[in-house]
């Protein structure tokens, strides 16, 4: 039997908030000495509603600070809050070695935020760029009774011991991607998780190894609003 926190299950029961909601803007948590994950929380929230939660994950040697611009503006415009965790080392432990201690503070803090904010179950999104696109489409399909949608962004593996639940899937990649080629991954992926009977919605752009923000867009209709046709080509 495989452990599941090394396999990366989370364990975050979802709960009535028992602290009260945190104000506008974006905070630092005060949870960790050292690379504190960011939570956005746009101004027109409705705290005693079901809100949805985007989690992004930065790319390797990134930061909580350089990933927030990705999304923050959606964030804001669509009511959702945007938590922005960093790895404990420049990149996600997942890529170095295996599950440890970067899965163990995001759990925590997935908890923390719970207790100030009731989640929406079905609008919950693992969402990354680069070695975060990997960490998300990993972390994601291993908990997909958690994570309801994957947002994917030139993601250069999946490592997945477990698969739980059905999350559903935007890829996206850059055609002129040459750091991680397009062939090898982000085409690969949508076949594989399609052949899986994953629901996916894959988009080629014309870009190199950086997210194009018009797909960026689209990406939060699918998380949102569901408009973003499922076989997008």
């Amino acid at each position: 039997m495989i452990d599941p926190k090394l396999a990366g299950r989370l364990n975050v029961p979802l709960r009535l908030p028992t602290e009260d909601p945190l104000p506008p803007g974006c905070h630092a948590l005060g949870l960790f000495a050292e690379r504190d994950p960011w939570l956005y929380v746009p101004t027109a929230l409705a705290p005693h509603r079901p809100t949805p939660l985007v989690v992004l994950f930065h790319g390797g040697g990134g930061s909580a600070e350089k990933i927030l611009p990705m999304l923050a503006v959606h964030a804001e415009a669509r009511g959702f809050l945007l938590l922005v965790p960093q790895s404990l080392h420049p990149t996600w432990d997942l890529v170095i070695a295996g599950n440890g201690p970067d899965r163990d503070r995001l759990e925590g803090t997935l908890q923390a935020v719970s207790t100030h904010f009731l989640l929406d179950p079905g609008r919950i999104a693992f969402a990354g760029h680069s070695d975060g696109g990997s960490y998300a489409l990993s972390l994601g399909l291993t908990n997909g009774d958690f994570v309801s949608h994957l947002i994917v962004s030139s993601a250069g593996f999946m490592s997945v011991q477990v698969q739980v639940g059905v999350p559903r899937v935007f890829l996206s990649h850059g055609t002129r991607d040459e750091q991680i080629p397009i062939e090898r991954s982000g085409r690969t992926h949508a076949r594989l998780l399609r052949e899986a009977g994953y629901d996916v919605a894959f988009v080629e752009y014309d870009g190199p190894h950086a997210y194009d923000p018009a797909v960026v867009r689209r990406a939060v209709d699918f998380f949102m609003d569901e408009r973003e046709p499922l076989r997008a080509a």
